[in-house]
């Protein structure tokens, strides 16, 4: 095991040189990344919570920002100042005509 620790070390040595040179492009970062990760399974589990937690905040934040954005809220002056009642004459049923008195429910087949 000794030897594979030691072939992915060379390799992040590589690549972080690659990386002081200039080469700073995000395939070469996230390689670089990726074998330092797999050097310490810790730094990775960190490195995912820390992406995580911040994509959940900038959610909790856009969602403050939607909540308060004035133009789809609806304000005392767009509600109805009198009631003018149904629009239709009838149009809601009374008691009577709310059930037909028979049970409409499928019987269970047993």
């Amino acid at each position: 095991m000794d030897w594979e620790r030691a072939a992915i070390e060379a390799a992040a040595d590589y690549f972080r040189d690659l990386i002081e040179n200039g080469a700073a492009d995000y395939r070469t970062k996230s390689i670089y990344e990726g074998l330092l990760d797999m050097l310490d399974p810790v730094r990775h589990a960190l490195r995912i919570q820390r992406a995580v937690s911040a994509d959940a905040a900038l959610a909790i934040l856009r969602a403050g920002r939607d909540r308060r954005n004035t133009i789809n809220r609806r304000r005392p002056s767009d509600r109805r100042l009198a009631d003018f009642g149904p629009m239709i004459a009838g149009e809601r049923r009374t008691g009577s005509l709310r059930r037909s008195g028979q049970d409409r429910r499928v019987a269970m087949l047993t």
